[in-house]
Formats: structure tokens, sequence, C-alpha cells
């Protein structure tokens, strides 16, 4: 067994069952396996054996009373992977799969992702398994309040900075961040996706699908093409999808599908953002009811099914694996030239290796979806100067960054090999400048 598989092996033995992690320690390790040949003090420095384990992994109780009067209980979750470009960074995410082995992968990525924008952020991840979906608001507000008395220990400006993610937007990082406040007695920049009332940054809400699209425009560009006049498909309607949509309508695409967890509609029109977003950010409704708007529009149940829609560009923003073998053969049999993954590994290997080997430029997410933490960045840097950024110069920081990320994964493909590879690419781009940091701060 060579070195590399020993430590995917390790990885597997220490952490049973959580088949997401795996996933993605294999994934980087196979691409920085010319890395580790071409720096052997890396092997003995045991840089992989330290990047793979998590400096901390916290796991608590969360308990709450419901509108009811009862107690309910949740298990919370931190883990901070690696400091060593910066202060921990990683969003929150509350759903009912959220177990350890997700936030590792997550937290996992991060390392990675982070590094790839080019600022001073460590890797880290958290979350429950509390579902916000159908609790009121009060429910919603006590149970956020019982996560950060037990997280408020471990975070800090300096030290670790959360985020929002599934399950997680403005009203529950507001009030995970005035529970802080109160119990800290102090108003410090401790979480990013704040209101901008309070210290947030403007292009937060929109900076995860806008950034999927810019370094997709970049892909395109190496194709001597652009999105205008492209059909486009972007699973969910979450967040990510809906600035997704936003972004790339702007730059001259159509999107025609949308999805959520039931089911998706296609409109050979185009899909109405408006009424995307009434429904999903105003009234909290199923995506089914966009038809009852749009009389050409139809909806089919099942969210995997949207990969049938026939399209140009790709843009799965919805939750990890969506894409699989079959539904890979698919795209490209339709002819889409273009994926970037706006979700966090939403394509599977098989579909991920299917697209590369049919020439489709892929954008892997922890490059095409680094938009969101490279914005929280941005919002760590105003929150230290207590200043607020405009729009348009936010956006324009925004836009060169997912330049930069594409930029460096690009060349990083070409120097080891795998011209074109992004994947690879971005591995490596991302992996060097953490395990450089590494070197120099010594075995901590």
């Amino acid at each position: 067994m060579g070195y590399i598989e020993s430590v995917s092996e390790t990885v597997k033995k220490r952490n049973p069952g959580e088949l997401e992690f795996h996933q993605a320690v294999e994934e980087v390790l196979e691409s920085i396996k010319p890395v580790i040949e071409r720096y052997p003090e890396f092997k003995e420095a045991g840089i992989l054996e330290r990047i793979v384990e998590p400096e901390r992994q916290i796991i608590f109780r969360v308990p709450w009373i419901d509108d009811n009067g009862n107690v309910q209980v949740n298990r919370g979750f931190r883990i901070q992977f690696n400091s060593a470009l910066g202060p921990y960074k990683g969003g929150i995410r509350f759903h009912p799969s959220v177990y350890i082995g997700i936030i590792k992968f997550l937290g996992f990525e991060q390392i990675f992702k982070n590094s790839l924008t080019g600022l001073m952020m460590g890797g880290a991840k958290g979350g429950s398994d509390f579902d916000p979906k159908g609790k009121s608001e009060n429910e919603v507000m006590r149970f956020c309040q019982s996560f950060m008395t037990e997280l408020f220990r471990y975070i800090g400006p300096d030290t670790d900075v959360p985020a929002g993610d599934i399950g997680v937007g403005g009203r529950e990082v507001a009030y995970m961040f005035g529970q802080y406040k109160r119990i800290r007695n102090e108003f410090a920049g401790v979480l990013t996706g704040k209101g901008l009332d309070f210290g947030g940054s403007l292009v937060r809400t929109e900076a995860t699908g806008y950034g999927c699209v810019y370094l997709c425009q970049e892909m395109l560009k190496d194709r001597k093409t652009s999105f205008d006049g492209k059909t486009v498909v972007v699973s969910g309607s979450g967040n990510v999808a809906i600035y997704s949509h936003q972004k790339a309508t702007e730059l001259g695409g159509k999107v025609v599908a949308m999805s959520d967890s039931n089911g998706f509609v296609y409109d050979p029109d185009g899909i109405n953002l408006d009424t995307i977003k009434q429904l999903k950010e105003v009234e909290r409704k199923r995506i089914k009811e966009y038809v009852k708007e749009h009389k050409k529009a139809q909806y089919t149940e099942g969210c995997l099914g949207i990969w049938n829609v026939k399209c140009d560009v790709a843009l799965p923003s919805a939750t990890q694996n969506e894409i699989d073998e079959k539904a890979a053969k698919t795209l490209v049999k339709n002819g889409c030239i273009a994926v970037a993954e706006g979700a966090n590994m939403p394509c599977t290997p098989e579909a991920v290796q299917i697209f590369l080997d049919n020439k489709v430029s892929f954008g892997p997410g922890k490059a095409a979806n680094a938009g969101g933490v490279a914005t929280s960045g941005l919002e760590m840097a105003q929150n230290s100067q207590r200043w607020a950024w405009s729009f348009e110069e936010t956006d324009e920081k925004l836009h060169q960054i997912m330049v930069n990320i594409h930029d460096f994964a690009k060349a990083a493909a070409e120097e080891y090999g795998t011209p074109g590879n992004l994947v690879n690419g971005a591995n490596i781009a991302g992996f060097m400048k953490v395990a450089r940091a590494m070197m120099a701060q010594g075995v901590v």
C-alpha cells in the first residue's frame, strides 16, 4: 500500500461510516499525489496526517422548549479543522440530515476553499440536526439562543467566525448574534451573514450564486464563448440557486428549470425569478406553486429528474451527490458544455469523471462555491474597520476573487500535468498554501 492510500485507510478506520468525509478526503489525496512526489518534505513533516485530522471536534446538546411547552433536544456540532491560514471560518447548517460525518466533510472542503480565496481564513463547519422548517419564529429563536449558549465559548472574531448554510439564513444568524452579544457583553464581528443594520455586508446574500456564475463565466471564456444565449438549469431554489439564476440571466443566459426537495419546474420561456423569490423567500412555499402563475410551465415530482432537461450549462446548487453517473451521462448526451458546482460536492466522483472524460468544463465546489465564504471574509474585513463598502465595491472584489480562483486552479492543473482539470487544480492550489503555512508553523 502506498503512502497516500495508507493515509486514506487511516481516515476510514478513525471515522467509520462517515462516507461523505471519506469521499472528500479521497478526492483531495488523489489530486495531490504529484505534489507529495515533488515535495517529500510534506510527507516527512506529516502534513497529510495532520490535515485530515480536525484540530478540534465539538459535540454538544441543544435543549429548547417548543410552543407547546415540551422540552426538545437536538445535537450541535462545530468542527474546527485547520487554522494555519487564519481564524476558523465556515458555515452552520441546520437540517435533519446533519451528523458529524457531514460536518467533517464540509469542514475539510472549507480548508481548501478558504485557501483559494487568498484571504486569511482557516477551515471549519458546524451545525445541528434541528429542522427550522415548520417551526414558529419563537421556536427558531429559542433554538438559536440555546445553540449559541454552548457555542459561544469556542468562537470569536480572531478564533472562529461562523456563517450561515442550509437552514441558517439572516434570521438565524441574527438570533445567534444577539445571544452571543448578550452573553459576552461585546459587539464583535463573530458571525458573518449578519443584517446590514448591524455589521452585515452588501453582496453577502448574493455572493455564493454570483461567485458560481463568475467562475463559470471564466470557464466559458476558456472555450471562447459566454453565457449569452445559453440555456441554463439550476437545481435548488434557495439562496445559491436564486442568485445563480439572477447573475446568469444578467449575463445573457436563460434559466429554464429550478427545483426543491420535492420536484422541479420547467418553463420554456425561462423561470420567472420574481415568482421564485416570492414563493421561497417570502411565502416559504413549495416550488410546485410556480405553475399556478405560469401556465406554460410544467411541474414534475422528484427533484433529481431536473438533469433530464436539456441545457448548455448546469449549475447544481442544492445538496451533495445530486448528480450521479446516470445524470452526468444524460447531461453530456444533451450537449451540456459546462457544469459549475454551486453546492458542496453535488456531483459524485463517477459523475465528475464522466464530465472530465467528455471535455465538459467542470468547476468543483471548492472553487465555484467559494463566493459565499469570500464575501464573508470581506465582511470580516469591514467589521474590523468598523466600515461598510458599497455594493459595487464589494461585488467588484468578489468578482476578482473568483477570477483569481479560476486562474490559480487552471495554472496548478497545467503545472502538474492535467491541463483543464480544475478539480486537480483547485485541490493542488488550495493544498499548497495550507501546507506551506503548516510547514512554517512547526508541528502544531
